[in-house]
């Protein structure tokens, strides 16, 4: 076969680095680009924005920040997240860090109360949705040489059967060929403890078309969270707690009534809700705080 013709060898080159550039155009910003440092100065969260094979760090102007001083019934995984997070932001050893536990509970919201407490001192949060897992080379890439310190958060983190998006997470945990920056740890929260589904049939032996080493398949499941070095609980909360986090959250609204109307009132919602937890505390004092300036009979 005759070689092509020099100047058709070159159109095609050049027509290959186009098609390059517009593909990087479609899919959000060049892989290899930074963002511009100056937005760190400016905002303290982020959120990842994967758009094809790339994306970009997305600053978000308004920022939900939460009061830790509100939380109630979580002291042990409030106060250890904190002095975790501490360490990390003064550059000394920390841990990626795993909240588990109970829907409801502040797990969310523990992570979200450490940017007023640490913004000032450098902490920059960078929200990555489960979907976007796949590019955390990506983001890593673009903060290693920025000046702050930086959580990953996942949010509401699970992995259905056969999901293999975890990979790239365990990966960053673990630490592959490329080493993960000192400045960048991962926060994630979920339901499940283990973060992968577990069946009881991955403990029985006999069944027809089974493992052979079925703890072998136990054993990888459980692996995710393992390399997460703090791993905090929330469990569920007693009527107890449940009330006194009512009334911190009435006492912040400026709510006068009379305390054991709203401790029965409050039971009478937790029981409609068919759960006590911190989130249906705040939801009942927020309807209960729009009923009063309504005007309407709250007792």
């Amino acid at each position: 076969m005759s070689e092509l013709p020099q100047a058709f060898t070159y159109t095609i080159e050049r027509l290959d680095r186009v098609l390059q550039r517009v593909e990087h155009l479609l899919d959000g910003v060049d892989p290899v680009t930074a963002p511009d440092p100056v937005i760190f100065d400016r905002y303290y969260a982020f959120r990842w924005e994967g758009r094809g094979r790339g994306g970009a760090l997305i600053p978000i102007t308004h920022p939900h920040l939460f009061d830790l001083d509100t939380l109630v019934g979580v002291d042990y995984a409030k106060e250890a997240l904190v002095r975790n997070t501490a360490q990390f932001v003064a550059g000394f050893p920390a841990n990626n860090v795993l909240l588990w536990g109970e829907r409801g509970t502040g797990k969310s919201s523990c992570i979200k109360g450490l940017l007023p407490r640490f913004g000032a001192k450098g902490l920059r949060i960078i929200e990555v949705q489960r979907s976007d897992l796949k590019h955390l080379p990506l983001i890593m890439a673009q903060v290693r040489h920025a000046g702050y310190r930086f959580i990953l958060f996942c949010d509401d983190l699970s992995f259905a059967e056969g999901d293999t998006s975890y990979q790239e997470l365990k990966v960053l945990l673990d630490g592959g060929l490329e080493a993960r920056p000192d400045h960048l740890v991962v926060y994630a929260t979920s339901n499940r403890r283990h973060l992968m589904p577990e069946r009881m049939t991955d403990n029985l032996r006999n069944e027809p078309g089974a493992e052979i080493h079925p703890e072998e398949a136990v054993s990888d499941k459980l692996a995710l969270a393992d390399r997460f070095g703090l791993n905090l609980s929330f469990t569920p909360f007693n009527q107890q707690t449940y009330l006194m986090i009512v009334e911190r959250y009435a006492e912040a609204a400026g709510l006068d009534i009379d305390p054991e109307t709203l401790r029965k009132q409050a039971i009478i919602w937790a029981l409609e809700k068919g759960q006590r937890s911190g989130r249906a505390a705040k939801q009942f004092v927020d309807d209960l705080a729009g009923r009063h300036l309504l005007g309407g009979n709250a007792d």
